[in-house]
């Protein structure tokens, strides 16, 4: 394929900037501006001169400018195959003039439905005539350049300086495929908004799923994955790719699962007290609260202080100089935080290696959403896990009635065990956790582990009894027998939160009642594959 001298240029933009000066650019090469409604003002008033589409096409904006480019002298132009004798005749006969290139970006659909507007402006807000022109454009890629993206302006400029006013097929074939991105995604947002939000459809017919890269990543879970980083399309709220990273190596895949992890359990936490999360391999290995962030961090670690080293913490406060130094006593890769103050940032600099992650907002776990899961041939659709119960919709199942500690232990424990792969068990104690077991195959095995790691725990810092002793457990699902129950009575727990559900139940609650714990139901069941 040739290069393409581009000699009419048809421009019709949203985002203004970078506009004036790709025209100036432009005409400087003595290419003939096309232009429409407000794009054309704004580069008559930087001086340019410019043919509006009606005297191209000989009909006048209509509608309100709904129908202005819809014509066959506009798509004609952009369509004909240069060197297709029956296409240039087909030109010759209606007067149509070949467009070298088109410079479109479409009206802000996203942003429209993001500032609350109201049904009709984000209906008004629906491109038709630019996608048109983009996806005409870019099937014509041989003979016709599109540039879709304000980001391209300085490409494309360079790319006509080096060719002396020319177009390569090879980055006419780049914008185009770059160009039917932009309108499926446009496309995409549309269908989610009419499906989600204007037609209440949890799960639509066709579920359109996009994302914009942000970057390649290193390697994938292992180093002969490859892997990269895609943020959807549209509105969406604050999360770990939406961080600040201040410091630190690039994040991998496994850095950015690991910290996600930590940064929805923290944000259970977000309107409490100073709470720190530990988390290794998704999994928490350690999680506080305390009256600072510092006596957080030194609970959290001592919980599993083992599995802590080469972790990912997360906190739900701003982050000061006494925290960080304490974070930094052993090896962490990645810490998240709404914010950091100078002296943190100061102890963390020291450490060129640890990524820290500036967050602003935590995430409300309140939050609604889909959660996608690829399975062999198909795809596995559910919504978030954003299931709340409050303290009063507990019921105590046993004879005994949980304490006010006790209960707050199990409320806290609970919050913890809704974040660990099932089969999930979780100690806890004075808002921190004393244990925690995660991802076995029997409740049973889990928490047996979670008593094993209290117990080393007590023998590492010489506490003299396990601080599962007096504890509160939770489990992410029923005991579907009395073994699991048991084995946490052992270990010294004294109260129970669990969803109950099994058809074992009163075999679970004769067991507590005998050996004098308090359970409670919660009715909801948080499993984590």
């Amino acid at each position: 394929m040739q290069d393409v001298v581009i000699k009419r240029a048809l421009l019709s933009v949203s985002e203004k900037a970078g506009l004036v000066e790709l025209g100036h650019a432009l005409a400087a090469r003595h290419v003939e501006l096309v232009s429409t409604g407000g794009t054309a003002k704004t580069l008559r008033d930087a001086g340019l001169q410019v043919k509006d589409v009606s005297e191209l096409t000989g009909f006048p904006e209509m509608m309100d400018g709904r129908v202005k480019t819809l014509h066959p002298k506009v798509h004609g132009g952009l369509l004909a195959v240069r060197d297709d004798p029956e296409h240039m005749a087909a030109m010759k006969m209606h007067d149509i003039g070949a467009i070298d290139l088109v410079v479109v970006n479409l009206y802000p659909f996203a942003q429209t439905v993001m500032k609350g507007a109201s049904r009709d402006e984000i209906i008004e807000n629906i491109d038709i005539g630019g996608p048109s022109m983009v996806r005409s454009a870019a099937k014509n890629h041989a003979y016709v350049t599109i540039v879709t993206d304000p980001a391209d302006y300085d490409n494309l400029i360079a790319e006509l300086e080096e060719s002396g006013g020319k177009t390569s097929y090879d980055f006419r074939r780049k914008c185009a495929a770059k160009a039917y991105s932009a309108t499926a995604a446009y496309d995409s947002m549309i269908s989610q908004w009419f499906a989600f939000a204007d037609q209440q459809q949890l799960f639509p017919d066709m579920l359109a799923v996009n994302g914009n890269r942000v970057t390649e990543l290193r390697y994938g879970e292992n180093p002969h994955q490859r892997a990269a980083l895609y943020v959807p399309v549209g509105p969406h709220g604050s999360g770990i790719t939406q961080a600040e990273q201040v410091q630190g190596k690039e994040l991998s895949y496994n850095n950015y699962n690991d910290a996600d992890a930590a940064l929805e359990l923290v944000s259970e936490f977000r309107d409490g007290p100073p709470t720190v999360v530990i988390v290794k391999h998704a999994n928490p290995c350690g999680v506080a609260t305390g009256e600072t962030l510092i006596e957080a961090y030194r609970a959290a670690l001592e919980c599993d202080s083992v599995s802590a080293f080469g972790g990912i913490v997360a906190v739900n406060r701003p982050l000061d100089g006494a925290t960080a130094e304490a974070i930094t006593e052993i090896f962490t890769e990645v810490v998240a935080a709404p914010s950091a103050d100078d002296a943190a940032k100061a102890v963390f600099a020291k450490k060129k290696n640890l990524r820290l992650l500036l967050t602003g907002d935590l995430p409300d776990p309140k939050r609604g959403g889909l959660e996608i899961k690829p399975i062999t041939g198909g795809l596995l659709v559910q919504s978030r896990d954003n299931g709340h119960v409050a303290d009063s919709e507990f019921k105590v199942v046993t004879k005994r009635t949980p304490s006010a500690q006790e209960l707050a232990d199990c409320r806290f424990a609970w919050t913890v065990a809704k974040h660990v792969k099932s089969n999930a068990i979780v100690y806890a104690k004075d808002g921190a956790t004393a244990g925690i077991g995660a991802g076995q195959m029997n409740r049973r095995d889990s928490a047996r582990i979670a008593a094993i790691k209290a117990q080393e725990a007590a023998e590492t810092y010489g506490w003299g009894e396990a601080r599962t002793v007096g504890s509160a457990v939770a489990s992410d699902a029923f005991f579907p027998f009395a073994d699991g129950l048991l084995t946490a009575a052992e270990a010294g727990a004294t109260a129970v939160i669990q969803p109950g559900g099994s058809m074992r139940d009163d075999e679970v609650i004769a067991a507590a009642d005998e050996a004098g714990l308090a359970m409670v139901f919660t009715g909801m069941r948080h499993f984590r594959h």
